[in-house]
Protein backbone atom coordinates (compact mmCIF):
# COMPACT_ATOMS: atom_id res chain seq x y z
CA UNK A 1 0.00 0.00 0.00
CA UNK A 2 1.44 3.38 -0.95
CA UNK A 3 2.37 5.69 1.89
CA UNK A 4 0.35 8.50 0.28
CA UNK A 5 -2.79 6.54 1.21
CA UNK A 6 -1.69 6.33 4.84
CA UNK A 7 -4.18 8.72 6.37
CA UNK A 8 -7.15 7.07 4.70
CA UNK A 9 -6.22 3.41 4.86
CA UNK A 10 -3.17 2.58 6.94
CA UNK A 11 -3.73 4.22 10.33
CA UNK A 12 -7.45 3.89 10.84
CA UNK A 13 -9.35 4.53 14.04
CA UNK A 14 -13.03 3.76 14.46
CA UNK A 15 -14.10 7.30 15.24
CA UNK A 16 -17.72 6.70 16.12
CA UNK A 17 -17.68 9.61 18.54
CA UNK A 18 -20.81 11.24 19.80
CA UNK A 19 -18.82 13.89 21.65
CA UNK A 20 -15.75 15.87 20.73
CA UNK A 21 -13.45 16.06 23.76
CA UNK A 22 -11.56 19.24 24.51
CA UNK A 23 -14.19 21.77 23.45
CA UNK A 24 -14.86 24.97 25.35
CA UNK A 25 -16.68 24.24 28.57
CA UNK A 26 -15.42 20.68 28.76
CA UNK A 27 -14.55 19.71 32.33
CA UNK A 28 -11.65 17.54 31.18
CA UNK A 29 -8.56 17.78 33.33
CA UNK A 30 -5.65 19.74 31.90
CA UNK A 31 -2.37 17.84 31.70
CA UNK A 32 0.88 19.16 33.18
CA UNK A 33 3.20 21.03 30.83
CA UNK A 34 5.36 17.92 30.67
CA UNK A 35 4.85 14.47 32.16
CA UNK A 36 6.15 10.95 31.72
CA UNK A 37 4.20 7.72 31.25
CA UNK A 38 5.82 4.36 31.89
CA UNK A 39 4.48 1.49 29.81
CA UNK A 40 5.24 -1.89 31.36
CA UNK A 41 4.81 -4.12 28.32
CA UNK A 42 5.30 -7.79 27.53
CA UNK A 43 8.17 -6.74 25.23
CA UNK A 44 9.81 -4.71 27.98
CA UNK A 45 9.31 -1.30 29.63
CA UNK A 46 9.42 2.00 27.81
CA UNK A 47 8.80 5.60 28.87
CA UNK A 48 7.02 8.31 26.89
CA UNK A 49 7.65 11.95 27.73
CA UNK A 50 4.70 14.15 26.80
CA UNK A 51 4.99 17.86 25.97
CA UNK A 52 1.67 19.66 26.17
CA UNK A 53 3.02 22.54 24.08
CA UNK A 54 3.46 20.17 21.14
CA UNK A 55 -0.23 19.17 20.96
CA UNK A 56 -2.36 20.28 23.94
CA UNK A 57 -5.60 18.51 23.00
CA UNK A 58 -3.72 15.26 22.50
CA UNK A 59 -1.71 15.65 25.70
CA UNK A 60 -4.79 16.34 27.82
CA UNK A 61 -6.69 13.41 26.35
CA UNK A 62 -3.75 11.01 26.70
CA UNK A 63 -3.29 12.12 30.33
CA UNK A 64 -6.93 11.33 31.10
CA UNK A 65 -6.77 7.95 29.35
CA UNK A 66 -3.68 6.85 31.25
CA UNK A 67 -5.12 8.00 34.59
CA UNK A 68 -8.27 5.99 33.84
CA UNK A 69 -6.23 2.82 33.20
CA UNK A 70 -7.48 2.72 29.61
CA UNK A 71 -4.30 1.24 28.11
CA UNK A 72 -3.85 -1.52 30.70
CA UNK A 73 -3.87 -4.94 28.98
CA UNK A 74 -4.32 -3.31 25.55
CA UNK A 75 -2.70 -5.24 22.70
CA UNK A 76 -0.27 -3.89 20.11
CA UNK A 77 -2.64 -4.98 17.38
CA UNK A 78 -0.99 -3.35 14.37
CA UNK A 79 2.75 -3.64 13.85
CA UNK A 80 4.21 -2.59 10.50
CA UNK A 81 8.00 -3.18 10.41
CA UNK A 82 10.07 -0.16 9.45
CA UNK A 83 7.00 2.04 9.90
CA UNK A 84 5.05 2.10 13.18
CA UNK A 85 3.34 0.16 15.98
CA UNK A 86 -0.26 1.00 16.85
CA UNK A 87 -2.37 0.31 19.93
CA UNK A 88 -5.14 1.90 21.95
CA UNK A 89 -8.28 -0.19 21.72
CA UNK A 90 -9.25 -1.14 25.26
CA UNK A 91 -9.00 -4.72 26.49
CA UNK A 92 -12.64 -4.50 27.63
CA UNK A 93 -15.30 -3.24 25.17
CA UNK A 94 -17.18 -1.67 28.09
CA UNK A 95 -14.16 0.53 28.80
CA UNK A 96 -13.79 1.39 25.12
CA UNK A 97 -17.43 2.48 25.01
CA UNK A 98 -16.74 5.12 27.66
CA UNK A 99 -14.27 6.84 25.35
CA UNK A 100 -16.16 6.91 22.05
CA UNK A 101 -15.67 10.61 21.52
CA UNK A 102 -12.99 12.34 19.50
CA UNK A 103 -10.70 15.31 20.08
CA UNK A 104 -10.03 18.38 17.99
CA UNK A 105 -6.98 18.39 15.75
CA UNK A 106 -3.82 20.08 16.99
CA UNK A 107 -1.51 22.01 14.68
CA UNK A 108 1.52 19.87 13.79
CA UNK A 109 4.48 21.41 15.62
CA UNK A 110 6.83 18.42 15.85
CA UNK A 111 7.78 15.87 13.22
CA UNK A 112 6.94 12.17 13.19
CA UNK A 113 10.51 11.09 13.81
CA UNK A 114 11.68 7.76 15.21
CA UNK A 115 10.28 7.22 18.70
CA UNK A 116 7.73 10.04 18.47
CA UNK A 117 4.20 9.22 19.63
CA UNK A 118 1.06 10.38 17.83
CA UNK A 119 -2.68 9.79 17.92
CA UNK A 120 -4.09 7.79 15.00
CA UNK A 121 -7.06 9.10 13.05
CA UNK A 122 -9.17 8.60 9.95
CA UNK A 123 -8.91 10.88 6.92
CA UNK A 124 -11.58 13.11 8.46
CA UNK A 125 -10.66 16.18 10.54
CA UNK A 126 -11.03 16.01 14.34
CA UNK A 127 -11.21 12.21 14.36
CA UNK A 128 -8.57 11.31 16.96
CA UNK A 129 -9.93 9.06 19.69
CA UNK A 130 -7.90 6.55 21.75
CA UNK A 131 -5.49 4.86 19.37
CA UNK A 132 -1.88 5.96 19.28
CA UNK A 133 1.21 4.88 17.39
CA UNK A 134 4.96 4.98 17.88
CA UNK A 135 7.09 5.67 14.83
CA UNK A 136 9.78 3.07 14.18
CA UNK A 137 11.61 5.45 11.84
CA UNK A 138 11.47 8.98 10.48
CA UNK A 139 7.95 9.22 9.05
CA UNK A 140 8.01 12.96 8.44
CA UNK A 141 5.76 12.52 5.39
CA UNK A 142 2.91 12.21 7.93
CA UNK A 143 3.43 15.76 9.17
CA UNK A 144 1.43 17.26 6.31
CA UNK A 145 -1.46 14.85 6.99
CA UNK A 146 -2.46 16.32 10.41
CA UNK A 147 -0.59 13.69 12.47
CA UNK A 148 0.66 15.78 15.39
CA UNK A 149 3.16 14.10 17.75
CA UNK A 150 2.52 14.81 21.43
CA UNK A 151 5.35 12.85 23.01
CA UNK A 152 8.54 10.90 22.53
CA UNK A 153 9.91 7.58 23.78
CA UNK A 154 12.84 8.67 25.93
CA UNK A 155 13.84 5.23 27.19
CA UNK A 156 13.08 1.66 26.19
CA UNK A 157 12.88 2.17 22.42
CA UNK A 158 14.72 -1.16 22.16
CA UNK A 159 11.65 -2.77 23.77
CA UNK A 160 9.35 -1.02 21.29
CA UNK A 161 11.49 -2.40 18.46
CA UNK A 162 10.97 -5.93 19.84
CA UNK A 163 7.15 -5.81 19.78
CA UNK A 164 5.91 -8.89 17.92
CA UNK A 165 5.20 -8.08 14.27
CA UNK A 166 4.19 -11.53 13.02
CA UNK A 167 0.51 -10.61 12.63
CA UNK A 168 1.25 -7.21 11.05
CA UNK A 169 -2.18 -5.73 10.13
CA UNK A 170 -4.30 -8.87 10.36
CA UNK A 171 -6.38 -8.17 13.51
CA UNK A 172 -9.77 -6.69 12.63
CA UNK A 173 -10.30 -3.41 14.42
CA UNK A 174 -14.08 -3.73 14.36
CA UNK A 175 -13.88 -7.07 16.13
CA UNK A 176 -11.43 -5.70 18.67
CA UNK A 177 -13.86 -2.88 19.39
CA UNK A 178 -16.71 -5.36 19.79
CA UNK A 179 -14.97 -8.21 21.65
CA UNK A 180 -11.75 -6.80 23.07
CA UNK A 181 -9.08 -9.19 24.25
CA UNK A 182 -11.42 -12.18 24.01
CA UNK A 183 -11.09 -12.00 20.22
CA UNK A 184 -7.38 -11.18 20.22
CA UNK A 185 -6.36 -13.89 22.68
CA UNK A 186 -8.22 -16.51 20.66
CA UNK A 187 -7.09 -15.45 17.18
CA UNK A 188 -3.75 -13.70 17.77
CA UNK A 189 -2.37 -15.18 20.99
CA UNK A 190 1.21 -14.01 20.50
CA UNK A 191 0.45 -10.29 20.38
CA UNK A 192 2.53 -8.22 22.76
CA UNK A 193 0.59 -5.96 25.08
CA UNK A 194 0.67 -3.20 27.67
CA UNK A 195 0.63 -4.73 31.13
CA UNK A 196 0.14 -1.35 32.79
CA UNK A 197 0.60 2.31 31.92
CA UNK A 198 1.30 4.72 34.77
CA UNK A 199 2.10 8.41 35.10
CA UNK A 200 5.51 8.70 36.73
CA UNK A 201 5.72 10.86 39.84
Amino acid sequence: MKTSMFAAAVIVVAALGITVFGQAGDAAEKAPATFKVKFDSSAGPFVVEVHRAWAPNAADHFYQLVKAGFYDEARFFRVVPNFMVQFGIAADPAVQAKFKGTIKDDPVKESNKRGYVTFAQTSAPNSRSTQIFVNFKDNSFLDSQRFAPFGQVISGMDAVDKINAEYKEQPNQGQIQAEGNKYLKASFPKLDYVKKATIEK
